[in-house]
């Protein structure tokens, strides 16, 4: 597949989708799922709702039954045009009729459901009310892998987006960086994502100087000045499938400590790239790449987990932590991201988005991981 191009997916896809997910949450022990409008919504169904409003928008997943999308009367033309449409019973309502009695109606009275994690509070205590022997528990927590491992279709559309991420990457490393706010320089990558197809844009943090020890610092005004080591993080959905990847820059010669540091880094993130394989669990990529690091003597400075899945969000979905004992599965898609971050004066991350494969790993992001001097 060329980076341009997108994958269309069918009614049968999505029907596959809801079946499984329907199989999953009985061997969970699950009367079904509820699902509604979000990321797990447009994955089960294809359909994402004109707005977020508070009317309800719910799909039912059971084992017993089709599948049924509770809509909104005055949304119902937009579900209906959905991909997966044809696979869904489509269930409409109109102001002043009850919509909790209607899918109350639905539900097996004393069923214990998985609900999706956006799932609106207002919908879910009035469900409560409306079937009092319910009980429910989120999505990520019943299963965790619903969307974790992808299909070669999937595997496309990441791959597309992390190459587009790399070429934004290849361009930004060409444009000015000292004598510049962070602020300008992540308006170039919203830009370049942009323009190499993304149609959302969810980060761009640029952290110079300083700001690299803050890893989730928003670029601001600092104004990027020559011998500044620049974190840069960025990442969206393209084609409904998301990018993010992580390098570190400097502005001008480092000194030989942060070419030290960067290094360790790169080491680490080698290790935990190495530790992808099937059967091994989440955290053994996090304990390689954090070995690294530790052994180095900055293991205090490495503060967050070594990487989180991406997919239809950039963020869910197994992470690599200590104490994540799931077993890597071949198609699974992660991040892989270790840091040093030297409080008051910079810091380093290196991130590849990973997928597991049928004997090791595949690297999604190409570019270079070496320490890329800019001016």
């Amino acid at each position: 597949m060329t980076a341009s191009t997108a994958v269309s997916f069918t009614a049968d896809d999505y029907r596959a989708r809801m079946e499984r997910a329907a199989r999953s949450a009985a061997e969970a022990g699950l009367a079904g799922l509820l699902v509604a409008p979000g990321p797990d919504l447009v994955w089960l169904t294809g359909y994402t709702p004109p707005a977020v409003t508070e009317r309800l928008t719910l799909l039912i997943l059971a084992g017993d039954r089709d599948p049924v999308l509770v809509v909104p009367a005055l949304e119902a033309p937009d579900a209906g045009k959905a991909a997966g449409a044809s696979a869904l019973d489509l269930r409409d309502w109109t102001d002043g009729e009850d919509p909790y009695a209607a899918t109350a109606a639905l539900l097996a009275p004393a069923g214990r459901f998985g609900v999706s994690d956006n799932a609106w509070a207002l919908h879910l205590l009035a469900l409560q009310r409306a079937v009092p022997g319910s009980a429910y528990v989120s999505l990520t927590e019943a299963l965790p892998m619903l969307r974790a491992v992808k299909d070669a279709a999937e595997l496309q559309l990441m791959a597309a987006a992390a190459a587009a991420a790399d070429a934004t990457f290849e361009e930004i490393r060409a444009v000015p960086f000292a004598g510049r706010r962070e602020a300008e320089v992540a308006a170039d990558l919203d830009r370049l994502l942009r323009r190499h197809g993304h149609e959302q844009v969810d980060f761009t943090i640029v952290a110079s100087g300083p700001n690299g020890a803050d890893p989730h610092h928003e670029a601001g005004g600092r104004v990027i000045e020559r011998g500044d080591t620049v974190v840069l993080d960025f990442g969206g959905l393209r084609h409904g499938y998301g990018s993010d990847t992580s390098r570190t820059v400097h502005v001008g010669e480092p000194t030989d400590e942060e070419r030290r540091v960067h290094d360790v880094v790169r080491a680490a993130q080698e290790a935990g790239f190495r530790a992808v394989r099937p059967g091994a669990a989440c955290q053994d990529v996090d304990r390689a790449a954090r070995a690294v690091i530790a052994d180095a003597g900055y293991g205090e400075y490495f503060v967050h987990r070594t990487g989180h899945g991406i997919g239809v969000t950039t963020h869910e979905p197994p992470y690599m932590v200590e104490g994540e004992e799931q077993p890597l599965v071949p198609g699974m898609c992660f991040s892989v991201e270790p840091g040093i971050y030297l409080p008051g004066r910079f810091g380093v991350r290196i991130e590849d988005i990973v997928t597991v494969t049928e004997d090791g790993g595949r690297r999604l992001n190409t570019t270079t991981r070496e320490l890329v001097i800019v001016e």
